[in-house]
């Protein structure tokens, strides 16, 4: 009897030797090397890339109609041609700022979610679009001044507008909006990257399955959507203080607000809702159905472990 007690406190002992070291291994797996979050970053920047240069193809002509909306004051009449004013320069910015952002959010992301407790996960995804956004920022308000000032006919090419807003502004024009834009863009990216990945993972627990495309682009669909008209008031003050020039006719954000809401009143803050709201939800669908999709075709070539 004595024999089979030691026997079987032996077996325990080996058992909880076995499950402490099963546990130090998952805690060193757990803890990502840097390789992993180089391979993350450029499986998020390749498909970054690709998903920007998809959307902005795609819906240019419904961005400029917003845009036109948005920069005429009071009753003017928007232009309908030249949809497609300043596509090529734009999609050469796009795509290194698409590809920074996911480039910058999928890592960020991966250690805030290791970090945080499980019920935290949404201020994870929150935390890492507005960095994402901030990151990419470098790139993308830049692109942004010029397509704007295109958009609106204020210059022909990309080029010329680059060349002539440095000589009449200084550098500093290429920035012109930087405030507004990252008042806009990082609620904007930090919102909808969040709607996204919770929308995603609730539907997959209801699902339990991975997603297929179809299903990813109408969750992108919906949170494009409802973000898109929550930050219109954002993007109409980030017009403005963007396509304004050299004129100066706001003098910042506050300024900016106070003006419109004055000479063209409140309901202005909201123009071209219904384009961008369009814009933005089937730019969602696109964006995150072709980037999850590119993930996994860039994943799957990957060399294996």
């Amino acid at each position: 009897m004595r024999n089979l007690i030691k026997k079987k406190d032996r077996l325990n002992f080996e058992a909880l030797k076995s499950h402490n070291k099963s546990k130090a291994i998952a805690s060193i797996s757990k803890q990502q090397n840097p390789f992993d979050l180089l391979r993350i970053f450029y499986e998020g920047a390749v498909s970054g890339a690709a998903a920007g240069v998809v959307v902005e193809a795609a819906l240019y002509p419904i961005d400029t109609i917003k845009t036109r909306l948005q920069a005429v004051r009071g009753g003017g009449q928007i232009i309908l041609k030249g949809l497609y004013s300043g596509l090529a320069g734009n999609l050469v910015g796009v795509l290194p700022a698409s590809a920074i952002f996911v480039g910058v959010y999928e890592p960020t992301k991966r250690k805030l979610l290791d970090s945080f407790p499980e019920n935290l996960s949404a201020l994870a995804h929150l935390i890492a679009g507005a960095i994402g956004g901030a990151a990419s920022s470098i790139v993308r308000v830049p692109t942004e001044v010029v397509k704007q000032r295109m958009q609106t006919g204020q210059f022909s090419s990309a080029p010329d507008a680059v060349r002539l807003i440095v000589a009449k502004e200084g550098f500093r024009g290429l920035y012109a909006g930087y405030g507004s834009f990252l008042l806009r863009d990082l609620p904007f990216d930090a919102i909808q990257f969040c709607l996204y990945e919770q929308l995603r993972m609730g539907y997959k627990l209801a699902a339990k399955r991975d997603l297929k495309d179809s299903e990813n682009a109408m969750i992108g669909a919906f949170a494009g959507a409802i973000t898109g008209a929550i930050t219109t008031p954002l993007d109409v003050i980030k017009t403005r203080l963007m396509v304004q020039g050299s004129a100066k006719q706001y003098e910042g954000i506050l300024h900016c607000v106070k003006t419109i809401a004055r000479d063209e009143g409140a309901s202005t803050l909201f123009k071209g809702i219904g384009p961008r709201v369009l814009w933005i939800g089937i730019g969602g669908s696109i964006f995150f159905g072709v980037l999850e999709r590119t993930k996994k075709l860039v994943a799957a070539k990957q060399p294996v472990d």
